[in-house]
């Protein structure tokens, strides 16, 4: 092993024996083995030290197993619980599994099958935390100008925009909200000759409609109330670089015109003013709106959309590009790791499907507000499927969209269950039943079920 502290493993049971022999095997399988004779205290310690794997008795004084099973699961989701038993029954064992368990194993136990389950938990853990570092490195090689992408979509994009960097004189962002479209328009700038020359955003959707023509082209002193001195305007501000108008199609058509002139030969008039100033800008501009469609219904010159998307870029929807998903989420919680002080290794392979299966009606900038709240909730190594909450869209994952996991299925549990009471029994299956804890009638069913019997024995 590396530097890396080693697996955590909780060894839950009210007999000092069992923890004696167990935690040597434990440690033998390389983890760092704590040993509680009180489930309270296993609980309590979890938020010092959440474990990785926890080995808990069913039956304890206090506090039965399955309550302590559920409750770690609740406290540390990412840890693998096996429960051990001398008593237990087939149902116990299922619905152990359908909470969460790794495996169920049954007193005196097996060592080499505790070997192996230990084995390859501490593997899974390793492997974890390797990709996690693996995909840290990954994403400084797949970030370009702030924006994270790996899918064919944005690597087109990414190429256009290198392209059309060091040339464009005006360029039209498309895509829905919070896709990204200013990080488009900043890496336009970044790249671009004017690199050192200001970047002026505007969102126009926030400006008044009545303030328009003030704000881009500025005033002179009395040109209207309140209008107590001159004030130049965002393109002014911007001469020489490069200007950014978001949401354009919220512009009023009575100064498109006006802004249709700036594009065309670069001057500039002052609300109350009569002379004229040139300005020298590259603009950039952006829309969640579809143009062709506001242009059509009355709502956009023509001349001023086919002026402006010289150069078109669209930013697809994070929908569209659910690859991108896993190492964007990553890329967050870097980010608010540095923000709150906190050492997360990314996400659990559950959380990572929720987050890949939603739908993102706000895009980037949903995902990102999605993962600053899990970043400050989660107490653990990893984000889990607990510390997300989303808007809408998003059903608990159930048995059937469940991750996979490097654990024994139910069905394959539930035949070693019937196979090992049919041993102890010597075949008698009444008395296997019984120890089971299900009928003779529901015995023969699973038989059949596992072709463990013939077919239509139900009789014996």
């Amino acid at each position: 092993m590396s530097n890396e502290r080693a697996p955590r493993l909780f060894i839950v049971d009210d007999d000092p024996g069992v923890l004696e022999v167990v935690s040597r095997f434990g440690r033998s399988a390389g983890y760092q083995v704590f040993t509680f004779l009180n489930p309270t205290q296993a609980l309590n310690e979890i938020a010092v030290r959440p474990p990785d794997a926890a080995l808990v008795d069913l039956r304890m004084p206090s506090i039965g197993g399955i309550p302590v099973l559920r409750e770690i699961k609740r406290r540390a989701p990412t840890c693998e619980v096996i429960l051990m038993t001398g008593y237990g029954t087939i149902e116990t064992a299922m619905e152990a599994v359908k909470l969460g368990a790794a495996d169920y194993l049954r007193k005196p136990l097996d060592f080499q099958r505790v070997t192996e389950l230990l084995s390859g938990i501490r593997d899974e853990v390793l492997r974890n935390r390797k990709v996690a570092a693996i995909e840290g490195d990954l994403i400084k090689h797949l970030q370009f100008q702030g924006m994270i992408g790996r899918t064919s979509q944005m690597l087109e994009l990414f190429r256009l925009i290198r392209r059309i960097a060091p040339h464009f004189t005006t360029a039209l962002i498309t895509g829905e909200t919070g896709t990204g479209k200013e990080l488009v328009a900043r890496a336009l700038h970044a790249l671009g000759a004017r690199r050192e020359r200001p970047f002026i955003p505007v969102n126009c959707s926030a400006i008044v409609e009545t303030l328009f023509e003030s704000e881009l082209f500025g005033h002179t002193k009395g040109a209207f109330t309140g209008a107590t001195d001159s004030r130049p305007g965002l393109f002014e501000r911007a001469n020489g670089g490069v200007i950014f108008l978001d949401e354009i199609g919220e512009l009023p058509l009575a100064a498109q015109s006006k802004f249709l002139r700036v594009l065309e030969d670069g001057i500039i008039t002052k609300v109350g003013a009569s002379e004229t100033h040139k300005v020298d800008v590259r603009l950039v501009a952006a829309t969640n709106r579809v143009l062709e469609r506001e242009v059509q219904e009355g709502r956009f010159r023509a001349d001023l959309y086919y002026r402006l998307h010289v150069v078109g870029l669209h930013v697809p929807a994070l929908r569209e590009r659910r690859d991108d998903i896993p190492l964007l989420a990553r890329g967050f919680v870097d980010e608010y790791n540095r923000q709150f002080g906190k050492t997360l290794r990314g996400l659990t392979p559950e959380a990572e499907q929720m987050l890949t299966a939603y739908d993102w009606p706000g895009n980037v900038r949903e995902l990102r507000n999605v993962l600053e709240r899990a970043c400050m909730l989660a107490d653990s190594e990893f984000v889990d499927r607990k510390d997300l909450v989303l808007t809408s869209g998003l059903a608990p994952l159930d048995d059937a969209t469940a991750v996979t996991r490097s654990v024994r299925p139910i069905q394959e549990i539930e035949r070693a269950e019937i196979v090992r009471a049919l041993d102890e029994t010597a075949g008698n299956k009444k008395e296997a039943a019984r120890r089971l804890g299900i009928s003779r009638r529901a015995l023969y069913r699973r038989l059949e079920k596992f072709g463990l019997a013939p077919a239509g024995a139900l009789v014996s």
